[in-house]
């Protein structure tokens, strides 16, 4: 069988939109024309009107609200099968791994960043997948970060933009991360020597 979670949002999927499973009555103050609205789902996984309709309402809040006007660049931090077992079990493995993660493209975008100082600090929102497009186990990571770093300038902030940011620094990032991450999974005990070398 699949897991009760799947289940329960796959049996909401079929009833999401249907007026029968309920719905709300809109009225015209002026014009007195009324009308049904289903009730959605409120689904997320399965459902691709309500998945969409959220991904659109975060998106607007992100771009209106929390990023400032300034270039911004998506990272996504996937891994292999052999350690998604581990880490979708244990959240305070999943949170040490994106911190690795972050500190190592924090220090990246520092590095591209002409004149940036080495207290400057980047900004971003991660979120956080754990499914893959089967509806499969996969955690992942999407981190939404600016393009840039910023640091204190009398009493206000300063930004440096990431100009210097190549394929081989994305590059270096990827080498880095993958050390870093199988280093902390062996000081874990949960892969050995040859299962790290050969990753």
């Amino acid at each position: 069988g699949v897991p009760a979670w799947v289940e329960g949002e796959l049996r909401r999927y079929l009833e999401c939109g249907i007026l029968a499973h309920g719905f709300a009555r809109a009225r015209c103050s002026e014009c007195a024309h009324d009308f049904l609205v289903a009730f959605s789902c409120k689904g997320r996984g399965v459902c691709p009107s309500c998945n969409a309709r959220r991904m659109v309402e975060v998106a607007a809040h992100m771009v209106e609200n929390v990023f400032p006007r300034l270039p911004v660049r998506q990272w996504v931090l996937s891994f292999p099968k052999r350690l998604r077992y581990f880490l979708e079990r244990d959240a305070k493995l999943a949170g040490r791994v994106l911190r690795v993660f972050l500190r190592v493209v924090e220090a990246t975008l520092r590095a591209a960043s002409p004149d940036a100082p080495a207290d400057a600090r980047f900004g971003g929102v991660t979120f956080v997948q754990r499914f893959g497009s089967a509806l499969n186990h996969h955690l992942h990571f999407h981190c939404c970060l600016i393009d840039g770093v910023f640091a204190a300038d009398g009493d206000g902030m300063r930004f440096f933009e990431a100009t210097g940011l190549d394929e081989r620094r994305v590059a270096t990032v990827q080498e880095a991360v993958r050390g870093q991450v199988l280093d902390l999974f062996e000081k874990e005990g949960l892969l050995d020597d040859e299962a790290t070398a050969n990753m």
